[in-house]
């Protein structure tokens, strides 16, 4: 089949005509055609297990049996998996791999700082680490977890970004999901190796192109909803006195700031964002757009996190209906239960 129109022409956030083509056919092989706008739901989790596997793993696997009780679609774990200051070991990495294949359902997981940014604590070489975890979790397309599902990588949509495997993003029932790889506490661009401040202003031109192609994609197939999911908690509070007041912190400028709050703010469907960082659990609308008013359609979800070994299950309302997203802790009763903690 021959592309329509010169490969030369330009289409959306700059990539040629021939490219989107290619890429809309393979996202009809990979994400599927229009799906019926069915209710389901999905299972998200993060910033676990933090401890030796003596410690944390009891707890752990209890709420991998958890959620495969509940039988969700799918499970996404938003990265840190491991504590920052934990050895940064291939054989860690496999263990984590292998909790990760515990999972009944799919498995898709986005990287942490955790997971190799702060492996330059104890001596080791990030970028190399990074390296190291595309190599181990995202080495073909498709999830982890006993039942995989296929998904699209960014590195084979978009050559331009050929890093980034580890971006995925894939569609059920009608809706669209893409991770983007940002990590806290500020995106890696205070780091003090040089190497790593200019890895992440490139990741950040990726998440901002692929964040940008899958909003495009949600309006190409007619999606109900799109849900992006990372694992920094990008959101700062300048003013102590007003905690009901956030920015999107400096490191996080060109992925959320100019990106994804300006596309949530226009799209015409309910936009959810998903991540970890900060290990308490908060469903809200925090978001503004330049002239400080709400962004109404974009929900926000943060994981709970270690100690509280507990996941969200979330449930995606069928098309039109309102709320488009509800929200139900999985709790883990081997697992400290902030409902009964007094602080």
């Amino acid at each position: 089949m021959t592309p329509p129109g010169p490969a030369r022409q330009r289409g959306g956030f700059g990539r040629p005509v021939a490219a989107l083509w290619a890429a809309a056919l393979l996202a009809t092989l990979v994400l599927g055609g229009p799906a019926r706008a069915q209710p389901f739901e999905f299972v998200a989790l993060g910033d676990m297990p933090y401890q030796p596997d003596w410690i944390s793993g009891p707890a752990y696997r209890q709420l991998i049996d958890l959620i495969n009780q509940a039988r969700p679609a799918f499970s996404v774990h938003v990265g840190d998996f491991k504590d920052g200051y934990a050895a940064c070991t291939d054989a860690l990495y496999a263990e984590q791999a292998a909790y990760f294949q515990r999972f009944d359902s799919a498995l898709v997981y986005t990287p942490g700082d955790n997971d190799w940014l702060d492996c330059q604590r104890r001596g080791d070489d990030p970028l190399e680490r990074l390296q190291a975890l595309r190599q181990r979790f995202f080495a073909s397309p498709r999830s982890l977890g006993r039942r995989p599902i296929a998904v699209e990588r960014q590195s084979d949509a978009m050559p331009e970004h050929a890093r980034y495997r580890e971006n995925l993003r894939w569609q059920h029932q009608g809706v669209v999901f893409a991770t983007f790889h940002t990590v806290g506490p500020n995106n890696g661009i205070d780091s003090p190796l040089a190497s790593v401040r200019q890895e992440a202003v490139e990741r950040e031109a990726a998440n901002r192109a692929w964040i940008g192609d899958a909003f495009a994609l949600a309006r190409q197939r007619g999606a109900h909803a799109l849900v992006l999911l990372t694992q920094a908690d990008m959101l700062v509070h300048p003013d102590p006195a007003r905690r009901s007041r956030v920015e999107v912190a400096r490191g996080f400028a060109a992925s959320v700031g100019q990106t994804l709050r300006p596309l949530a703010a226009a799209a015409p469907f309910p936009v959810l964002l998903v991540h970890g960082d900060s290990h308490h659990y908060k469903t809200d609308r925090p978001f503004v757009d330049d002239q400080g008013r709400p962004i109404a359609n974009l929900w926000r979800l943060e994981v709970f996190g270690e100690p509280r070994l507990h996941a969200v299950r979330v449930r995606v309302a069928a098309a039109g209906a309102s709320p488009p997203f509800v929200f139900t802790p999985i709790w883990n009763p081997l697992s400290p239960d902030p409902r009964r903690t007094t602080r």
